[in-house]
């Protein structure tokens, strides 16, 4: 199990890769469960979970960074389970409530040809258990302070409603805002809304963060982001007088 620590000893525990990247963040005043993962994934999830011993056995917070249907799969078995408030995207809220978020655009020819599949085959094949939101994220939440410090700022792009978790301004769990799938490439294959999302990257480099933890492969640099951002920003004339 991959862990990562703040300078103040705060601990990020990855309990969930492969298809997907789930994390949890123990705390005294409310552990938090970021993503969940599809359905298939929920007994190798629990077991992490579960082996991390948490002090009261709960998950108070299930923290959503979008709501595709391969991150929130397992949102109603995870509350039901462990207790968790949920907390997501403004945008998506509604969303959560039929069981469907749309999914996203392909940013890529291939993925392009796979979004059109999809959308043919129908809802049902991307759909989840319903559930309601407890908390909703407009652009700023601050969900914890002290000792532990969690900001959960809007990072819209990907989809909508998407969100990113900073932890101890310095480590932030990022969703499919980014993704380091292919070398040093962080573009997703899916987004609504390019230029949306590379202001988002923008918006996650104006905070002191030095290490971006996404939902799918391998951790972010802000060294790799940053030359990413300029890349991108470049080639599509934003920020230009």
């Amino acid at each position: 199990m991959k862990l990562w620590k703040t300078e103040r000893k705060n601990e990020i525990f990855q309990v969930l890769s492969g298809r997907n990247n789930c994390f949890l963040i123990p705390s005294e005043k409310g552990n938090m469960l970021i993503d969940t993962g599809l359905e298939f994934a929920y007994s190798s999830l629990r077991k992490d979970i579960e082996h991390l011993h948490l002090a009261t056995g709960k998950i108070d917070y299930l923290i959503l960074t979008h709501t595709h249907f391969d991150h929130c799969r397992n949102a109603r078995a995870i509350q039901a389970e462990y207790g968790s408030q949920i907390v997501v995207g403004e945008k998506e809220a509604d969303f959560v409530e039929e069981g469907y978020t749309p999914i996203p655009k392909g940013t890529f020819t291939f993925t392009k040809f796979l979004v059109h599949i999809g959308n043919k085959l129908g809802s049902g094949w991307f759909s989840y258990e319903p559930f309601s939101a407890d908390i909703r994220v407009e652009d700023h939440f601050n969900l914890m302070d002290g000792d532990l410090k969690i900001d959960l700022i809007s990072t819209p792009g990907h989809s909508t409603g998407s969100i990113s978790i900073i932890v101890d301004d310095e480590i932030a769990l990022v969703g499919d805002v980014m993704l380091n799938m292919f070398g040093d490439a962080i573009f997703p294959p899916f987004a609504d809304d390019i230029p949306e999302m590379i202001c988002s990257w923008e918006k996650l480099l104006n905070t002191s963060c030095r290490l971006f933890l996404p939902g799918h492969r391998k951790e972010i640099s802000r060294e790799l982001l940053e030359q990413e951002f300029q890349k991108y920003a470049r080639k599509y004339h934003l920020f230009e007088k």
